[in-house]
């Protein structure tokens, strides 16, 4: 039968406790805390599967000259993916803040509500009060030697977050592969199955029409073995599909080749081979004109299909 195929066990695959490459999932959590005596530093970072990369950073705004950090920090380690990042700080360090002044943009308010009370009649005195009100003209910002303590606490905080994160990612990548890979080798059985058995798809086809011409006229008649072969050969011609088999045997082995070899980011190119995949199959279903075909291309495609949502959490 053309479409029983047997089901592949990862011990069939010998992939038991092997890690095929270093694909990760885009999906994780992890936590890390840090405490000294300025500081307790809690951290949790979540990531979920995005098309780019998106960082959000949580932290009180007291300690927002770190974000920077944090966010080169993680992008080390992660290439794609929506993330949110959450920081909690209990501090125990007190005064070491200083004040800026921005003159320039205090200029700038002084000369726009002045133009105001010109232009639209308004009564009232411009002084300190009304200053100390606008925002961004008065800063308080951190010392700069509570920036280097707290930069050095976060800094722990984060690694332990990240390794946790990591780890999380590859054990699910790891999963991720194995799958994909017991489900790339049974596509590529089914493609290697349709590979036989497209050239009888003629030969059904002659003696479909030849029993077909018996019954319309009978069996005395003569049937024209030359007008046959032509309608044979033309059939042939619309229903051959080498070339979408190469190409989809071409995308399935490229499929393998990464899941063996990747040490980075290939979600992208993987879920392109999937489209591209799926484009082969369609046509192979549709100009094959066999039932025995389009069984095994459903098949192809549910296989695909199923590839292609685990591809879509893949860095």
């Amino acid at each position: 039968d053309l479409h029983s195929f047997p089901t592949r066990r990862s011990s069939d695959l010998q992939l038991e406790g092997k890690v095929l490459c270093m694909l990760k999932s885009m999906t994780g959590f992890g936590r890390g805390e840090y405490s000294d005596d300025n500081y307790t530093i809690v951290v949790e970072i979540r990531s979920i599967n995005h098309k780019y990369s998106d960082f959000f950073v949580r932290i009180p705004r007291k300690y927002s000259f770190a974000e920077e950090y944090i966010r080169t920090s993680l992008k080390e380690f992660i290439k794609r993916g929506k993330v949110e990042v959450n920081i909690t700080v209990d501090s125990t360090i007190q005064g070491d803040v200083d004040i800026e002044l921005n003159m320039e943009l205090a200029e700038k308010y002084c000369k726009s509500l002045y133009s105001i009370q010109d232009n639209l009649g308004i009564a009232g005195d411009i002084d300190i009060n009304s200053f100390c009100k606008l925002p961004e003209i008065l800063k308080i910002v951190q010392g700069k030697e509570e920036e280097d303590l707290f930069t050095a606490a976060v800094k722990n905080a984060m690694s332990g977050a990240i390794e946790k994160l990591d780890n999380m990612r590859i054990i699910e990548g790891e999963h991720m592969v194995r799958d994909i890979r017991e489900r790339a080798m049974l596509m590529k059985d089914i493609v290697d199955e349709i590979e036989k058995y497209a050239p009888k798809v003629s030969e059904k086809y002659v003696c479909k029409m030849k029993e077909r011409i018996v019954e319309l006229v009978g069996e005395n008649t003569e049937i024209p073995e030359d007008r046959i072969l032509l309608e044979a050969a033309i059939f042939a011609d619309k229903s051959n599909v080498t070339e979408e088999i190469i190409r989809l045997k071409s995308h399935i082995d490229k499929l393998l080749g990464i899941l063996e070899v990747s040490d980075g980011p290939e979600g992208k190119k993987m879920d392109f081979l999937m489209q591209e995949m799926n484009r082969e199959a369609n046509t192979i279903g549709s100009k094959a004109n066999d039932l025995e075909i389009t069984e095994n291309v459903l098949i192809l495609k549910s296989e695909i299909e199923k590839i292609r949502e685990q591809v879509q959490n893949i860095e």
